[in-house]
């Protein structure tokens, strides 16, 4: 064997060591590098669906979660509460939901997939505002003797049924939005999410 076969082939080695070396070390920068690329979890919980549990809810109680930075509402309406939307039908200004304030799967007289559940983002459709619960009916609302239950916007008085419809005259211009959801099991809706399953 002659010494210039001798050189090459510590060479050889030597460049395979460093190669390998080298690669190792550009895979370790590369990792933090991809992981920066992926969305933080605030990042994720901003605009991903959120998973409810709404096998507690008991007809009449409502319940409040955050989707997107926004209070979605998740009502379970009683008979009465569902009675009461045929009553307000003549009162409201949107009442078949022609304006796109629902995904269509909701666009029907109880804007929901369930009758007894709605899922409504509480925000007036005015200035941004919450409204707040009024359900007791009659006088015991604080609304009028003749309320039959619903949502009421403190700011500047809009006011809104079970089905969260706004009723003519008022300052908002539309009917609570309906985000998009859908449900997992009987107990469990997913919002964020189209789909009646």
């Amino acid at each position: 064997m002659s010494v210039d076969q001798k050189v090459d082939g510590s060479r050889r080695q030597l460049l395979l060591v460093t190669s390998a070396a080298g690669g190792v070390a550009a895979a370790a920068a590369a990792v933090p590098f991809v992981a920066s690329l992926t969305p933080s979890e605030r990042a994720k919980a901003a605009g991903a669906p959120v998973e409810v549990d709404i096998g507690k809810l008991a007809p009449g109680e409502m319940m409040t979660v955050e989707w997107r930075g926004k209070p979605v509402w998740i009502i379970n309406r009683t008979k009465e509460m569902l009675d009461s939307l045929k009553k307000t039908e003549g009162e409201v200004s949107d009442p078949n939901s022609d304006k796109p304030m629902q995904p269509e799967y909701a666009k029907n007289e109880t804007r929901s997939i369930k009758p007894e559940i709605l899922v409504a983002v509480g925000i007036c459709t005015h200035l941004g505002c919450s409204p707040s619960d009024k359900f007791k009916t009659g006088a015991d609302s604080g609304i009028a003797a003749d309320w039959p239950g619903g949502f009421l916007c403190p700011c500047h008085g809009s006011t809104f049924d079970m089905a969260g419809r706004v009723y003519k005259s008022k300052p908002a211009p539309d009917n609570l939005e309906i985000p998009p959801h859908k449900y997992l099991s009987d107990a469990k809706i997913l919002i964020g999410e189209d789909g009646k399953a």
